[in-house]
């Protein structure tokens, strides 16, 4: 018994749909880490004293994912908070540390400097003394690119 053609194409036509989509929906996926080419280099965080219950963290962070983004939050099982955090100086020469409102931009192709008198990660709220060489994971959190994880060494002599 004999197929019509008009039922064989029907059935091609599915199958290249079904394909099609299936090719979309990977790359669409959580799966495809394209969007995940932030390069973090010299990274570190210290605390200035054994018994203090913050630490700063610094690094410098470049965005090589081909489009513009924003690093809007920080988490980190070390401590209860971190923050995006900046050094002011206001008209008094007055010197204080506070919240980077709204987030830190990363434009394609640029490196952002999070470095002591400047921006940096701070962890408030440690649960435990910092310990020469221990890692420490970090997520990064950003506008487009989501959460991308690092590992952080403590460096006290820095």
């Amino acid at each position: 018994m004999q197929k019509p053609k008009g039922a064989v194409g029907i059935v091609v036509l599915f199958a290249l749909i079904a394909v099609v989509m299936a090719v979309v929906s990977v790359k669409m996926s959580p799966l495809d880490k394209s969007n995940a080419a932030f390069v973090v280099q010299e990274p570190y965080l210290r605390s200035s004293l054994p018994t203090s219950t913050s630490a700063a963290a610094f690094m410098m962070l470049r965005n090589d994912t081909g489009r513009d983004d924003r690093l809007v939050a920080v988490r980190s099982g070390l401590s209860g908070r971190v923050e995006l955090h900046t050094h002011t100086q206001d008209a008094n020469g007055v010197v204080r540390m506070g919240p980077i409102e709204g987030g830190v931009a990363l434009p394609d192709g640029t490196t952002h400097a999070f470095k002591r008198g400047g921006d940096h990660l701070m962890f408030i709220g440690l649960d435990a003394p910092l310990s020469q060489g221990q890692m420490v994971q970090v997520t990064l959190v950003f506008e487009k690119a989501g959460e991308v994880e690092i590992s952080v060494p403590v460096d006290l002599d820095r």
